[in-house]
């Protein structure tokens, strides 16, 4: 059993969290560890408690407990699960695009971004160990998608890439386009929805089902939690009054932002059971977040296309992800075609 050590954050180890950076540390220490450690004050920073999501710094101090000797922590530790090759082959088969910095995947439907309460062994962060291609370390996350939602997503290939990317996307350097099918047809039909969002307490296991709700603006300076969230929308084609096809611009990043900003204004993305009713069958008048019909139950929400400045070439990257099978089923029922929407419908607002 080794003693109380405290560990400095060294140079480029900064701008992460704290639980990832303990995992490089000390790699046989199981998350279930670092997480009991942080919840009974056992791992501290600068002398504070965190969480194993907290974010560190160069130069912050680390108090790491003492923990058993390497070879009884990897004897008590059963081996991480092992990726089938189905599983890596369909990861691999997901890149769209990648350098010696950065991979794009076009993520599945279904696939948990990371894991988490219920989410189990099988997420693209652990498939990321297929996505090596010759070095030495498996890509890392920079940017989250929700679950069911499909389409872009970025992984930087060196800590120096993951940590120019995760600055990007907080000072909203990217941008993102994201294509949804909505009950009824949002009006007018080009706008800016700006309701804040808090988080609201889930009911299941571990606090599971929670959901995010809305705030007017000016509420959510008040409320405990809340923080403020804008969303640019555009319809690109509609099904008469009972569907469209919108375009959506995340000006914010929050959980679910998109799904439940277009619930609020009465058109909830198609198949989305969690703010859109999954048992609401939209019979055209504008609520429900089924079809019916031949139209998938899956929710329709992609993440279409992603323009950045690559963080080492300096050079413009716009990336584009096709539609996954259930939304091009759908697009085709619709008389939809991919092709003939602009690649930014937004481009020529001021």
């Amino acid at each position: 059993m080794s003693g109380v050590q405290t560990v400095e954050i060294g140079a480029g180890e900064g701008d992460q969290r704290l639980d990832r950076w303990f995992r490089r540390r000390f790699p046989d220490v199981p998350q279930g560890r670092i997480e009991k450690m942080c919840r009974k004050g056992e791992i501290r920073v600068d002398g504070g408690r965190v969480k194993p999501a907290t974010r560190i710094a160069e130069g912050q101090s680390v108090r790491v407990p003492p923990l058993p000797e390497p070879q009884a922590r990897a004897a008590a530790v059963p081996a991480g699960p092992r990726i089938s090759e189905a599983d890596a082959q369909m990861i691999r088969d997901a890149v769209l695009w990648r350098d010696d910095h950065i991979i794009a995947l076009n993520k599945p439907p279904g696939l948990p971004t990371q894991g988490g309460s219920g989410q189990g062994d099988r997420h693209v962060d652990a498939l990321a160990e297929a996505l090596r291609f010759g070095l030495d370390e498996k890509p890392r996350l920079v940017h989250r998608l929700d679950k069911d939602t499909s389409g872009l997503l970025l992984l930087a290939r060196t800590r120096a890439v993951a940590g120019a990317l995760t600055r990007a996307f907080r000072a909203r350097e990217t941008r993102k386009i994201y294509w949804a099918v909505v009950a009824g047809v949002p009006h007018p039909r080009m706008g800016t929805i700006r309701f804040g969002l808090v988080k609201a307490p889930g009911h299941g296991p571990q606090g599971g089902g929670e959901k995010m709700l809305c705030l007017h603006p000016d509420a959510v300076e008040g409320t405990p939690g809340a923080r403020g969230a804008t969303t640019d929308y555009a319809v690109l084609s509609a099904l008469a009054k009972r569907a469209a096809w919108v375009a959506l611009v995340p000006v914010t990043g929050r959980t679910h932002q998109l799904r439940a900003h277009m619930a609020e204004i009465g058109h909830p993305i198609v198949g989305d059971g969690k703010y859109g009713g999954s048992g609401q069958e939209n019979l055209g008048d504008g609520w429900g977040a089924q079809l019916g019909g031949d139209i998938s139950r899956k929710l329709h929400l992609h993440a279409r296309s992603l323009t950045l400045t690559h963080p080492v070439t300096g050079r413009a990257l716009h990336l584009t992800a096709p539609l996954p099978e259930h939304m091009a089923r759908t697009w085709k029922t619709l008389g939809w075609s991919p092709e003939e929407a602009p690649e930014d419908p937004f481009a020529d607002l001021p």
